[in-house]
């Protein structure tokens, strides 16, 4: 049966070697574990789309096939207009795929080995490649993949949509756009984060009855941001509490024409409960910002000027938010990141920090794919190619707490790796990153450790996003996700 999304993911070689030695354990045959695949999918088609009649399976040759075969007899037995197209011969299967196929054919089931009209099926199940892709999608499966694609027909993919890498997400040349993807056994971390949201559509888990199991024996690779973060680490305040006991966040950035990130940094920071918030910028925007956000206080500065009574006074710092790239920008980034204690970097605190690496513990990085590309010397691509890669390789360079930004959003402290499942795409505005730098900053204030601090600031902003989108994705500013954060932590 299907369940909700456990909290722990899995790289593929895991969940390959993990299922084989639980089934042992459990003295449970792997054939039975691929008939409860099946079922499992099969039960999530017959309750996603209970009047579909007529349903095309797309077999491969590996075991992600042998699950096809028996979604195709449960199918049939069901009633159902079946038709299975065999990419491949299937004469070429083994072992447990093997059986499933003869299973299939003593049922009275038949083959077709040409493409059908994609346009006849109410439903098309996609069994072709499974988690054990290592190279490019080509020839037959490609064209195949393109034509499921082109079709607009629901597609269901089983445990993951054919073409896209299980631990990075990336496409191999190209990948199945399902409508759900049906994971089995154990959530694979190559689809929470990256190109992979694109492709799964609806993520539905069964774990097949084997899933605690698994969980007890397999160390996960890294687990997925939940509400009981902010339990554990932002409790309650007590009835006599007072705002000293809940930090300083001290923002410094805002250059000419730019005064509004580092506001919006602030008053992300004051919405989410730092108990006192400074900004530093340049003189002739401190008016604007007590009369945009009267709770702040504010301290105009010029290179020359002293900041030591400011830095002293903070708890933590947030560095980067409009900081620009003039002489004044660069001047105020050598006095703050020289400066001791915490500090969460972020805009072009990172493309400074790019231009000049140093390694420090005491920080946490929030870059987007652009900025991650610059911190490492590459192409975006190639962040995007395998984001799990990257966000470790910034993480070994600059050290602390990494935020690689994006759609799955990772955070790595170069141990754990957590991922916020949250998010829509109305938050690619202008103004999302400076309000997620805030909210870090103003948890850091709080006393929650790095690693957490960043986890729940990108859970809470995500989520945020999602409650502020339910008027509509399309115009989404990152000022609208303010009063969903207050509601959120209350």
């Amino acid at each position: 049966m299907a369940a909700s999304l456990p909290q722990s993911f899995y790289r593929a070689e895991q969940v390959r070697e993990g299922e084989i030695a639980v089934a042992k354990a459990l003295e449970i045959p792997m054939y039975q574990l691929m008939l409860r695949a099946g079922q499992a999918v099969f039960d999530t088609l017959a309750q996603r789309y209970p009047n579909a009649a007529r349903i095309l399976i797309v077999c491969g040759v590996g075991n992600n096939a042998g699950d096809g075969y028996v979604i195709a007899r449960l199918a049939k037995s069901s009633g159902l207009n079946v038709t299975v197209w065999a990419l491949g011969d299937p004469e070429r299967l083994t072992g447990d795929a093997a059986t499933a196929f003869q299973e299939w054919r003593d049922c009275g089931g038949t083959n077709v080995s040409s493409a059908p009209t994609m346009q006849q099926f109410d439903v098309i199940v996609d069994a072709i490649l499974g988690t054990g892709l290592s190279r490019a999608v080509t020839g037959d499966y490609a064209e195949a993949i393109s034509r499921i694609n082109q079709s607009q027909v629901p597609v269901i993919a089983v445990d993951i949509p054919s073409g896209l890498c299980a631990d990075s997400g990336c496409v191999k040349g190209c990948a199945i756009n399902a409508t759900i993807t049906v994971t089995l056994i154990a959530l694979k971390q190559g689809l929470v984060t990256g190109k992979a949201m694109s492709h799964r559509g609806e993520l539905v888990f069964a774990g097949l009855n084997v899933a605690t199991a698994f969980g007890r024996q397999t160390q996960a690779a890294g687990w997925l941001m939940s509400d009981d973060l902010c339990q554990r680490y932002l409790p309650k305040r007590d009835r006599t509490a007072h705002k000293g006991q809940f930090g300083r966040v001290l923002c410094l950035g805002g250059d000419h024409g730019m005064a509004g990130a580092v506001t919006l940094s602030a008053q992300a920071a004051l919405r989410t409960g730092a108990g006192l918030v400074k900004v530093v910028t340049q003189a002739d925007h401190t008016l604007m910002l007590v009369t945009r956000q009267p709770e702040l206080m504010t301290q105009g500065w010029a290179p020359g000027q002293s900041l030591s009574e400011a830095l002293e006074w903070a708890t933590n710092l947030v560095i980067g938010p409009g900081l620009g790239s003039s002489a004044w920008s660069d001047a105020l980034w050598k006095i703050a990141v020289g400066s001791r204690g915490t500090k969460v970097i972020d805009a072009d605190g990172l493309n400074k920090l790019a231009r000049h690496p140093q390694q420090r513990d005491d920080w946490v990085l929030t870059p987007h794919p652009g900025e991650a590309a610059r911190l490492l010397g590459c192409e975006v691509a190639d962040v995007e190619l395998d984001r799990f890669a990257a966000v470790k390789a910034i993480q070994t360079r600059y050290g602390g707490v990494v935020v690689l930004k994006g759609a799955g959003t990772i955070v790595y402290d170069g141990t754990d790796y957590a991922v916020a499942n949250v998010g829509n795409p109305g938050m690619a505005s202008g103004g999302m990153g400076d309000v997620l730098s805030g909210v870090i900053g103003s948890f850091i204030a709080q006393g929650v450790d790095l690693f957490h601090a960043a986890a729940m600031g990108c859970y809470l902003h995500g989520k945020a996003g999602d409650q502020a989108a339910l008027a509509g994705e399309r115009g989404l500013l990152a000022s609208d996700l303010l009063p969903e954060l207050q509601r959120l932590i209350d």
